[in-house]
């Protein structure tokens, strides 16, 4: 019979890459849900999909992830963030599925200067990073058979997200200042999905046993937010001038890591994937944007 994958928050990036992929991946049945087909925040509704579609993987794409507003819409962000995760893993313990939880680098501070391990104490300074790393908590304590992928500045050609606004703002304007002092790395939501379906199908097919608990995933390499701008916009032939600002130079709701480059051997040792340079993956992303 063929296992099937119930995908929340299907509308958004990584779910949209998801789908993309899932052609790929016949061996499987995709269920892809976003807010209208199933509210992830409701215990008899997320109970009563589990009954129904009976999913052998569960994979939650969802979440809330507008860092300012959640420090004043706490509540909604707890819910999709936290809750939502806790009743995932309690569907996923009573039905027996397999549960993989998109996390992010804000469950870290940031005051770090080496790239951060699965085994670094979490400590958020934001309402954002607080929600997913309780999110994080549930699903460690509640779930029998889990998996957390934590990520970072996430973007693809679906949604909103920096590319597509640097590409906006560039053409709009003669120049734009970038913040320079917040160091981490770009995820091509593209590859983050290619990555977790790897990890289900070696999973399933049981050539990867040992594999529960947090694992950490980005593209390769390092860069400011100065300098994924400047990679872009020499990319796309944008003609902008760009000055380096610092954080205190643009302040806002939420505290933002200063650092948050992620230690990936983990990941690549367990699942044996291979991971593309963030700047390699930023021309494809470009590339599928023109096209």
């Amino acid at each position: 019979m063929m296992k099937k994958i119930l995908v929340t928050g299907g509308n958004g990036q990584l779910g949209s890459e998801l789908k993309e992929l899932s052609n790929d991946y016949s061996q499987f049945e995709f269920i892809f849900t976003d807010v209208e087909e199933l509210d992830i925040t409701n215990e008899e509704a997320v109970d009563q999909a589990f009954a129904e579609s009976s999913p052998n993987f569960v994979l939650n794409c969802a979440a809330y992830t507008a860092v300012d507003k959640a420090e004043s819409d706490l509540d909604l962000a707890t819910k999709i963030n936290a809750t939502a995760p806790k009743l995932l893993a309690e569907g996923s313990k009573k039905y027996g599925a397999k549960l993989i939880q998109i996390s992010t680098d804000y469950v870290f501070d940031g005051t770090s200067h080496i790239p951060y391990t699965e085994e670094v104490s979490t400590s958020p300074n934001s309402a954002y990073g607080d929600t997913k790393l309780d999110g994080e908590k549930y699903v460690e304590s509640i779930a029998e058979d889990y998996l957390i992928i934590r990520t970072s500045w996430l973007y693809s050609s679906f949604g909103n997200n920096f590319v597509k606004t640097m590409i906006r703002l560039g053409n709009e304007r003669e120049e734009l200042g970038i913040i320079f002092d917040q160091i981490g790395t770009p995820t091509y939501a593209a590859d983050l999905a290619q990555t977790i379906m790897e990890a289900v199908a070696k999973i399933d097919s049981g050539d990867v046993v040992d594999y529960r608990g947090v694992y950490h995933f980005s593209n390769e390499g390092v860069c400011s937010w100065y300098d994924f701008a400047k990679e872009i916009f020499r990319l796309e032939n944008i003609e902008v001038r760009v000055k380096p600002i610092e954080t205190l130079d643009y302040p806002t709701p939420a505290n933002r890591p200063h650092y948050s480059v992620m230690n990936k051997k983990k990941i690549k040792q367990t699942f044996g994937v291979r991971i593309p340079h963030w700047a390699d993956s930023l021309k494809i992303c470009l590339k599928k944007l023109r096209d």
